[in-house]
């Protein structure tokens, strides 16, 4: 088996989807010549030929708009979002068109695109290259929402999202490209090739969506989170020494309820964790969806640990970002309680 960055397993499940399926095309802003900002497609316009991977404008709504028409004539378009901060200019038709072509036309037509978009902090990106909007696609019947954590389900679950026949949005963790990353910044960086979830297969393989990975057993509370949050989880637990199960959501939208309603009953105590802002974020959601099934098993209220209700700082990255010491105050009041 391979051992892979995010990076790379990315790449691979678009070359792997490319081969199999010529009914895929692949484009964006400086994806094709260029490899894309991150190298995420890098030389498979090479291999595949400007007609299949190609650069746009810059021109967000163009760049779904197309998607959605070549969509509902039949093709399975991956277009990238350049970065999350930029899909606004493209929202009108990710919730106008994509989102609502299956129910505006009773079926006869769907539309298979999965957007690709590089989101989340840790990597002195500022505001407008270091947000997460996970929850304003959670708000919009019709679409799927995804974010990997790591190498191994970044493949499955890119190759699983291009062959849906709903569209998805495709959420990446730049932070986790190259290596898992526990929110201590002043350590050095652990590669991809050093964590046993870089090892990827070579070919066809996928993750199912709506599917939640236990990313750590334990039996004393239950923190649910996604993307780069799994590892600094991970860290906090590690630190306290509290006995956490870590629930890695990998599909936040549709989600694995029955995952995180089995394992809250387990536990009967909840952390939520992510990177975006406090107010209206998912984590509020998945407090309510985990009150409304668990509330007889809870011995303690559920803890929250977010973002700052503020624009993403440059300067100031690592105090908003939540990081162990945050994640490991909430694991103990929880277990105060």
């Amino acid at each position: 088996m391979a051992t892979m960055t995010m990076i790379q397993a990315l790449r691979s499940a678009m070359d792997v989807m490319l081969e199999r399926d010529p009914d895929v095309v692949v484009f964006g802003q400086d994806v094709g010549y260029f490899g894309g900002v991150f190298r995420c497609t890098e030389g498979l316009q090479a291999k595949y030929g400007p007609a299949r991977v190609f650069d746009t404008p810059i021109a967000e709504g163009g760049i779904v708009g197309v998607a959605v028409g070549m969509g509902a004539y039949g093709l399975r378009p991956v277009p990238e979002i350049q970065f999350a901060d930029y899909y606004y200019p493209a929202a009108d038709q990710i919730v106008s068109e994509a989102a609502r072509l299956r129910y505006r036309s009773a079926g006869d037509f769907t539309c298979p695109i999965t957007i690709r978009m590089p989101c989340g902090g840790g990597i002195y990106g500022g505001q407008t290259h270091s947000q997460s909007p996970e929850a304003m696609f959670t708000q919009v019947c019709g679409i799927r929402t995804v974010m990997p954590s790591n190498p191994y389900d970044a493949k499955g679950l890119l190759i699983a999202s291009i062959e849906n026949d709903d569209p998805v949005i495709f959420l990446e963790p730049k932070r986790l490209y190259n290596g898992p990353f526990d929110g201590h910044h002043e350590r050095a960086s652990v590669p991809w090739s050093k964590h046993p979830l870089g090892e990827v297969p070579e070919g066809y393989y996928t993750v199912p969506l709506e599917s939640a990975a236990i990313f750590r057993p334990g039996s004393e509370v239950t923190v649910i989170t996604y993307g780069t949050m799994v590892f600094v989880a991970e860290a906090a637990v590690a630190e306290t020494g509290i006995d956490a199960e870590i629930i890695d959501l990998r599909s936040i939208w549709p989600l694995d309820l029955a995952t995180l309603v089995n394992s809250v009953q387990k536990t009967r105590r909840c952390v939520v964790l992510h990177e975006a802002t406090r107010t209206s974020g998912f984590g509020a959601e998945l407090i309510a969806l985990v009150q409304e099934h668990c509330f007889y098993h809870l011995e303690a209220p559920i803890e929250r640990v977010t973002g700052w209700d503020t624009p993403y700082p440059h300067a100031q990255e690592w105090d908003y970002f939540p990081g162990p010491d945050r994640v490991g105050a909430a694991l103990r009041r929880v277990m105060e309680a």
